[in-house]
Order: structure tokens, then C-alpha cells, then sequence
């Protein structure tokens, strides 16, 4: 009896000196090739944008161990001294082994960390797309040095088409995915890129369980969905479905015109300035946008913004580049540079900028280029 009792209490003994804390987390790391006294540092970005060292270990025979704790699950970085890029992972408090690549830290393998499993698969499939974008470059190379203008529209419509659904993937992905602390973090990230689509991003967040949404991320997430929300609301007659507001302005010739009188069946608001070297590299697309179209009721508007404070005579560099670029449509400006009341009123804050509105006046597509914009206005005009 005494002998069971004696096992039963070394047995026990045993079982606590092995059970850790689980608000902790341990990254036992494996570093192969990486030489004794390398310093690795865990790392990760405060709200400012700033990368903030949270903790760090020293290699010793191909090993290191971080152990620390953190309130929820959380983007982090994991650097070595020598080493180029970051090992991009999700922290929480579990045992995590990463076996760290020490020439491609982001083809680092991470193992044990429940969210992460979240962003490996959203990482899977942006690399789907890069791989499906390789092959098309690949076909096009295929065609030699000056391909047929019907193979070239041909792959660069499908180049479009795959980088749409690039752009909605993220969107996609936490709809997809509520229920992931990577989700918030994703929601967080895309918040601060262009094109942001508050209202499906915010109904998206609606939907996530409570515990996620009363995290501190959550919290945080929240905030910033209900700032732009403020912002969008001051914009949202500039929304695709909106009635484009008329406005004013002066031609090259000092008249006066509305965008009312300007209309056509179709109509491009097209936000330019000759010192834009974006703009100028996408005006002979517009203008084959133009030519092709204009017999069938395209009108383009184009409002210079400019006036830059380093132009010497702004009116003379726009007249200039009108004639350069071969541009035969309306155009009016106040040469105020983006203080210009038409770009104002159209929350142009960079510029090349579109607003495409059909025989209504409504707003149907913003900011489109190249492929995508002949393809919106072919279905426009009845050709799709």
C-alpha cells in the first residue's frame, strides 16, 4: 500500500513538473545553420505603425526558446541578426515550434499556434494568385517580342480579371472566416489600403462572435471601422449608385460649362494633371477608350488639377500636354491643384482618378484603368 501511495505521489510530482502555464507562450525554435550567438528578436507593430521589440534569444547549437505570454493572438516577427525579411506569424499563448529558414526567414515553418493555421491559409491564397499571374506573364512571354493586338487585349483582360479577385480576396476571406483572431488582424491591415469598402467590411465585422469583438483587437478594429464609417458618411453621395453632383468650371478658353451639359450616354469624369506621371502614362489607353467609343456616345471630362506650386505657368504645361497626349475631349480647370472646387467636391485626394456614370448620370465604376475601363464602358454602351 505504501509502495502504491509512493508512485501515486511521484506520479503526480511528475504530471506538475510537466504541465505549463497555459497563459504562456513557448517557441522552441530550431535554427539550422545559424551560428551559436546570434541574436533572434521577436518583434511587433503598434498602433503608430512602429515595430516594437518584444523579446529576444541567443542561438546555441541550432536552438533558441522564447517563452513569454500575451493577452490574445497577434500578428508578430521573428528576425535573426544576418538574415533578410521576417518569419510573419500569429503569437498566442500554445507551445510553437518554428523551424527557422535562416536565407528565406518567410519560408519559415510554424507549428503549434492554433490562429496561425487562420493566416497560412490566407497567405496559400495570395500565393494562388501570384502563381496563376506568373502563368499568364509566362503565356504572354510565349508570344514573342510584339504579339497580335487581339492576343495582347486577349491575356490583359484576363490579367485584369485575376487582379479583381485578387483585390476582393481579403474581403472574401474574413467574410469567409469570422470566427479568426487573424480575421481582425486582416480587417486592421486593409483598413489603411485604398479602396477600403467600409460598408461590407463593417457588416463583415458584424458577424463575428462576441468574445472576438470584445477583445482588445476587436475593440480596436471597431474604433477604426467606426471612424471611416464617420468619414464615409460625408462622401457618400460620391457612392457608386449616386447621382454624380453637377459642378462648374472653365475651359481652356475661359467658358464656363456644367457637367450637366457636358454628359453623354456614357461619361468619364477623368481627374489628371499634366505634371502626373501616372496620368500621362495611362492617357493613350483613355484615348483609345475614346476613339473607339465616342461615335457611340462616350463623352470624357477631363479636370486638370493643375497649378502645382512648382509650376512656372500651370495653364501653358496643361494646354501643352492636351496637345501632347492627343487628348480630344471636354476639359476644364481652375489650375488649383487639388484645391480645385471640382476635385474638392469629388474627394480627389490623388490623382489618376475616375468617376464612370452612365446615361443617368449615376455612378457606376471609380478609378478604373487599362483593360478594366474599356470592358465597363463596352458593357455600358450594349457591347459586353
Amino acid at each position: 500500500m505504501k509502495r502504491i501511495l509512493i508512485l501515486l505521489v511521484i506520479g503526480i510530482t511528475i504530471a506538475s513538473c510537466n504541465q505549463r502555464n497555459t497563459n504562456e507562450y513557448l517557441i522552441n525554435g530550431n535554427a539550422e545553420g545559424v551560428h551559436n550567438g546570434i541574436r533572434i528578436r521577436l518583434a511587433q507593430i503598434d498602433e503608430k505603425g512602429q515595430q516594437i521589440i518584444k523579446d529576444s534569444a541567443v542561438v546555441m547549437d541550432g536552438k533558441f526558446t522564447i517563452k513569454g505570454n500575451v493577452e490574445e493572438p497577434g500578428i508578430y516577427f521573428l528576425s535573426a541578426d544576418g538574415s533578410p525579411g521576417n518569419v510573419v506569424f500569429m503569437l498566442e499563448n500554445s507551445d510553437i515550434t518554428i523551424d527557422f529558414n535562416k536565407d528565406i526567414p518567410m519560408e519559415s515553418k510554424v507549428t503549434g499556434s492554433e490562429s496561425n493555421k487562420s493566416y497560412e491559409d490566407f497567405q496559400n491564397g495570395m500565393m494562388a494568385f501570384k502563381e496563376e499571374g506568373e502563368a499568364i506573364m509566362s503565356k504572354f512571354r510565349e508570344l514573342g517580342q510584339e504579339p497580335a493586338p487581339k492576343q495582347r487585349d486577349s491575356i490583359g483582360k484576363v490579367m485584369e480579371a485575376l487582379r479583381e479577385r485578387q483585390r476582393a480576396y481579403p474581403l472574401q476571406f474574413v467574410q469567409e472566416n469570422s470566427n479568426s483572431f487573424f480575421s481582425l488582424n486582416l480587417i486592421q491591415l486593409e483598413s489603411s489600403r485604398a479602396g477600403f469598402d467600409i460598408l461590407k467590411y463593417k457588416e463583415a465585422y458584424e458577424s463575428f462572435p462576441e468574445d472576438l469583438k470584445e477583445s482588445k483587437r476587436g475593440q480596436v478594429v471597431k474604433q477604426k471601422l467606426d471612424e471611416l464609417y464617420k468619414e464615409y458618411e460625408k462622401t457618400a453621395y460620391l457612392e457608386i449608385g449616386k447621382i454624380a453632383p453637377d459642378f462648374e468650371s472653365q475651359t481652356p478658353d475661359g467658358e464656363t460649362v456644367s457637367l450637366n451639359n457636358l454628359k453623354g450616354k456614357v461619361t468619364i469624369i477623368d481627374f489628371w494633371a499634366a505634371w502626373c506621371g501616372p496620368c500621362r502614362r495611362e492617357n493613350p489607353n483613355v484615348v483609345k477608350v475614346y476613339e473607339q467609343y465616342h461615335d457611340k456616345g462616350l463623352e470624357i471630362i477631363g479636370v486638370s488639377l493643375d497649378g502645382a506650386p512648382n509650376q512656372k505657368d500651370p495653364k501653358k504645361a496643361w494646354l501643352a500636354a492636351i496637345e501632347k497626349d492627343g487628348l480630344k475631349w471636354n476639359h476644364v480647370s481652375s489650375l488649383m491643384y487639388f484645391n480645385d472646387p471640382v476635385a474638392r467636391q469629388y474627394n480627389i485626394t490623388s490623382i489618376p482618378a475616375t468617376y464612370i456614370l452612365d446615361e443617368e448620370g449615376k455612378i457606376v465604376a471609380k478609378n478604373l484603368r487599362g483593360f478594366a475601363l474599356e470592358r465597363k464602358i463596352r458593357q455600358l454602351l450594349g457591347n459586353p
